[in-house]
C-alpha cells in the first residue's frame, strides 16, 4: 500500500471527484487521473482508479437501472469497442500533447457555446456522428480515462431527461471500463501495493458516489445541464493546460 502522505492529499479529492461524476456529473471524473499523476505515474494512477471506477459503476447503475436510452447504447458501445482497439493499436504514436490540445479545445469551445446559447431546441443526433464521437469516447478513455467529453459532444444537443442521460452514460462508461480491464491487466499494474491502494480508498468512492446520485436527483433539469456544460468548459480547460505544458516540457 502508498504509505506518502503527498499522494492522499491527491487521491482523496481525485476519488470524491470521481464519485460525483459516478453520481451524475459526468465529467467532472476527468480530473481525477490528472490530480493522481502529479504524485505517482500516469498509467498506475490509472490502475489504482480503475477498480474503484467499476464499483462505482455497480453503484450508480443500480441507482438509474433501465433509465438508459437503448439507442444510444446501440449505437455508442460498438463503436466504443473500435476506439479501444484503436488506441491499443495507436497509442505510441498519438502525441500525447497534440491529443489533449485538440480535446480540451473541443470540449470548452463546446461547453462555452452550449452554456451560453438562447436556442436549446433537442436535436436527434444521427448514426455516423454516434460512431464516430463513440469511437472518440473509447480511444480516450482507454488513453486517458478522458472519454466523457466526446460522450458529451454526442449527447447533449439530445437534451434528454436528466436521468436519461446519467443512466445513458453510467450504463456506457460501465461496459467500456469493464472493456479495459484486459489492457491494464496486460500492463502488469494490478500489483499487490496498488490493489491494496485500491482498497484504502474504496470506503470514500462508495461514500462519493452517493452523495454525487443524491445532488444529482435535487438538481432541476435545466440547472443540470448548465451545470454539465460548465464542468464541460472546466475539463476543456484541463486538457488544454495539460497539451501545454506536454509541449513546453
Amino acid at each position: 500500500m502508498i504509505t506518502d502522505y503527498h499522494f492522499y492529499l491527491a487521491a482523496i479529492p481525485a476519488v470524491v471527484l470521481l464519485g460525483l461524476a459516478k453520481g451524475g456529473f459526468a465529467g467532472v471524473g476527468t480530473l481525477a487521473v490528472p490530480l493522481l499523476a502529479l504524485v505517482v505515474a500516469p498509467v498506475q494512477a490509472a490502475a489504482i482508479t480503475l477498480p474503484i471506477l467499476m464499483v462505482q459503476d455497480v453503484i450508480s447503475t443500480i441507482a438509474y437501472w433501465r433509465k438508459w436510452d437503448n439507442r444510444n447504447l446501440l449505437i455508442l458501445v460498438p463503436s466504443a469497442i473500435i476506439g479501444i482497439v484503436l488506441a491499443f493499436l495507436l497509442a505510441k504514436h498519438v502525441s500525447d500533447a497534440a491529443f489533449y490540445i485538440a480535446l480540451g479545445l473541443i470540449s470548452a469551445v463546446f461547453g462555452a457555446r452550449s452554456l451560453f446559447a438562447k436556442d436549446i431546441t433537442p436535436k436527434k443526433a444521427g448514426v455516423p456522428a454516434g460512431i464516430f464521437w463513440g469511437s472518440v469516447a473509447g480511444f480516450t478513455s482507454m488513453i486517458a480515462n478522458a472519454g466523457a467529453p466526446p460522450f458529451q459532444l454526442y449527447m447533449l444537443p439530445q437534451r434528454l431527461p436528466r436521468e436519461a442521460f446519467v443512466g445513458t452514460s453510467m450504463a456506457f462508461f460501465a461496459i467500456v471500463n469493464w472493456l479495459k480491464l484486459p489492457g491494464f491487466i496486460a500492463l502488469g499494474q494490478f500489483t499487490p501495493q496498488n490493489m491494496l491502494t485500491t482498497a484504502v480508498l474504496m470506503p470514500l468512492a462508495i461514500a462519493a458516489t452517493g452523495a454525487g446520485i443524491w445532488l444529482v436527483r435535487r438538481t432541476s433539469n435545466e440547472r443540470f445541464y448548465k451545470i454539465i456544460y460548465a464542468l464541460m468548459i472546466l475539463v476543456g480547460l484541463k486538457l488544454l493546460h495539460s497539451g501545454a505544458e506536454l509541449l513546453l516540457a
